[in-house]
C-alpha cells in the first residue's frame, strides 16, 4: 500500500477582488503529521475549506488514495474519511456535549432520539480520546477550552483518514494541549494523516514531521523535521528575517506617573483582593494558567462584571465604572480575547468597525456623520495595521481571523484611548502580524499610552511588559519587573495556590 495518502497540485481559487490562492501543492503521507503555516491571508483556511467541502476549487488537481476526487461537500469530504477541527468553533451552545458530537447521526426508533444511547456512545467516545466531559452538559456551560476540545471529538467521531486541525490549541490549557498531543501521537499510529495549522512555533517543532509554507495564496516549500528551525520558516513565511530585539527596562517609579490606580478588587466568584498600579508609558503584563482570573480583573475594571468591592482610580482621582460605556468615557478601552462576541459586528463592513468606538469624532452637532473624514482614519489604520481586506467596504466576517483582530485594535487606536488593556492582542495571529502589533504596542507606549496586557504566551509577556503581574486562583501571587523576570519564575509564582498573597513592592 502507498503511503501517500493525498496529493494536492496545482490549487487556485478567487474571490471578488481577492485571489487567494495560485498554484498550490502539498502532499500528506499516512501516520504522518504535516504543519501547514503561513500568515493570516496566506491562503490557509481557503486551502483547507477546499479539502473539507466548503469551497470548490477553481483549478487543480486533488488525489485522495491515488484517485483523483471532486470534493463538493463536506459530505463529500466526510464519505472519504477527511475531518476538519475549524479555528472558530461551530457548536450549538443550547444542545449537549453527546447531541454536538453525533448531530445529524443520532441513534433513533423511528424519529425519536435514544438519549440514554447517545450519551453512552459520546461518553465510550470522550473516555477513548481522553477528554474529561460529562457527556449529558449543555455546550453553553462550558469554557471556551472545553467547547475546543468537544469540536475535536466530533472530528475524531468520523474515524478521519485525514484530520485537519486548524489552530486547535489556542483556547487549551497545558494540560489540555498534553491530551491532544497524544491523542494525535496514537492517531499517527493508526495511519492517520493530519494537517496541522499553527502559529505556535514550539508546537511544530515538536510534533510536526514536515512543514509546508504558504505566503500571499502561493506555495513557497516544505522543510523535513531535520532542517526545521523557528528562524527559516519565520522567514520563509514573512519573506524577511524577524529580529529578537531587546527585552524592556522598568520604568522608573515616581508618584505622579501613576494614571490607574486598583485596590482592594474582589468578585463574588472568584477575585480576592487584587491591587495594582499603572505607570503611564507603560506595559504592564498580565500572566497565570487558565482561570487565574487575568479576564476577570479586566472586565472588572471595566464595569462588564459586577464586583463586590474595590476602588478604581484614573489620574489620581476615584471613578465609579458600572458598564463599560462609563469605562469608555474616561478614556480606558478593552480589546475582549472573545473578539467574535464582544469586540466587532461581524455582518458590518471594516469601516464601521474601525469607528464603531469613536463615531461622536465624526459627527457633527446635528447628528451627520462625516463619511469621508472617517474613511481617512479606517484606511489609515488598515494601512498601518497591514489588514488585508479588499477595502474598507468589506464585510468584517469575511476576513481571517487575524485580521478580523487587528481590526479590533484599530478601533481602539481610533478612539485614542490613553488606558489600552488588551486580552490575548495576538491570539489567533501569525508570526510577522504579532511582530507588527508588538512594534505597534511599543510605539503606543512610547507615546504616554499606558497598557495592560493579558497575554499566555510567556516569551510574548517578557518581550514586551516592563512588569509582570502573576495571578493563580484570582488573587495576586506575584510581580516581577522585566529585568528579574524569567519563565520559570512566572511558572512558579503562576503554580502557587494563592491563598496568602506573596510579599511584593507593588
Amino acid at each position: 500500500m502507498s503511503t501517500q495518502l493525498l496529493t494536492v497540485s496545482g490549487i487556485s481559487k478567487s474571490f471578488p477582488g481577492v485571489k487567494a490562492l495560485q498554484d498550490v501543492q502539498f502532499e500528506l503521507n499516512r501516520g504522518e503529521v504535516l504543519a501547514l503555516v503561513g500568515e493570516n491571508g496566506a491562503g490557509k483556511s481557503s486551502l483547507m475549506k477546499i479539502l473539507s467541502g466548503i469551497y470548490s476549487k477553481d483549478s487543480g488537481t486533488i488525489l485522495f488514495e491515488g484517485q483523483e476526487v471532486d470534493i463538493d461537500s463536506p459530505k463529500t469530504a466526510q464519505k472519504l474519511g477527511i475531518s476538519i477541527i475549524h479555528q472558530e468553533m461551530n457548536l450549538m451552545p443550547h444542545l449537549t456535549v453527546a447531541q454536538n458530537i453525533f448531530i445529524g447521526r443520532e441513534p433513533r426508533v423511528g424519529i425519536f432520539v435514544r438519549e440514554r444511547l447517545l450519551s453512552r456512545q459520546a461518553s465510550e467516545l470522550l473516555t477513548r480520546l481522553g477528554i474529561d466531559l460529562d457527556p449529558d452538559t449543555l455546550v453553553e456551560g462550558l469554557t471556551v477550552a472545553k467547547q475546543q476540545m468537544v469540536e475535536i471529538a466530533k472530528a475524531l467521531s468520523f474515524d478521519a483518514k485525514v484530520l485537519i486541525m486548524d489552530e486547535p490549541t489556542s483556547a487549551l490549557t497545558v494540560a489540555e494541549t498534553e491530551t491532544l498531543f497524544t491523542l494525535i501521537e496514537a492517531l499517527k499510529a493508526t495511519g492517520t494523516g493530519i494537517i496541522y495549522i499553527s502559529h505556535r512555533m514550539d508546537e511544530l517543532r515538536r510534533i510536526t514531521d514536515r512543514v509546508t509554507v504558504l505566503r500571499d495564496g502561493h506555495y513557497i516549500g516544505t522543510l523535513e523535521k531535520a532542517d526545521f528551525s523557528i528562524p527559516k520558516v519565520i522567514e520563509m513565511m514573512v519573506g524577511r528575517p524577524i529580529e529578537e530585539g531587546a527585552r524592556p527596562t522598568t520604568r522608573v517609579r515616581e508618584a505622579d506617573d501613576i494614571v490607574l490606580k486598583v485596590e482592594g478588587l474582589n468578585t463574588r466568584s472568584l477575585l480576592k483582593d487584587v491591587s495594582f498600579e499603572l505607570r503611564r508609558g507603560e506595559i504592564l503584563g498580565f500572566s497565570g494558567l487558565m482561570g487565574a482570573g487575568r479576564t476577570e480583573v479586566a472586565r472588572a475594571i471595566i464595569g462588564a462584571d459586577p464586583r463586590t468591592s474595590g476602588t478604581v482610580e484614573i489620574n489620581g482621582k476615584a471613578v465609579s465604572i458600572k458598564k463599560p460605556s462609563d469605562a469608555v468615557a474616561l478614556g480606558l478601552g478593552y480589546l475582549s480575547e472573545d473578539r467574535k462576541q464582544f469586540g466587532l459586528l461581524l455582518e458590518q463592513d471594516v469601516n464601521t468597525n474601525i469607528l464603531l468606538a469613536s463615531l461622536k469624532d465624526y459627527t457633527d452637532g446635528l447628528g451627520f456623520v462625516h463619511t469621508n473624514k472617517g474613511k481617512q482614519t479606517s484606511r489609515r489604520y488598515v494601512d498601518s495595521l497591514r489588514i488585508k481586506t479588499p477595502s474598507i467596504s468589506s464585510t468584517t466576517k469575511n476576513l481571517s481571523g487575524g485580521n478580523q483582530q487587528k481590526v479590533v485594535i484599530a478601533k481602539w487606536l481610533a478612539r485614542d484611548c490613553d488606558i489600552l488593556i488588551f486580552d490575548e492582542p495576538t491570539r489567533g495571529i501569525d508570526v510577522g502580524a504579532k511582530e507588527e502589533i508588538y512594534r505597534l504596542l511599543n510605539d503606543l507606549a512610547a507615546e504616554g499610552k499606558s497598557i495592560i496586557m493579558i497575554s499566555s504566551e510567556l516569551p510574548e509577556v517578557l518581550k514586551l511588559a516592563h512588569r509582570i503581574i502573576v495571578m493563580a486562583n484570582g488573587r495576586i501571587t506575584g510581580v516581577l519587573d522585566n529585568e528579574e523576570a524569567s519563565q520559570a519564575k512566572i511558572m512558579d509564582f503562576a503554580t502557587r495556590m494563592g491563598h496568602e498573597k506573596e510579599a511584593v513592592q507593588l
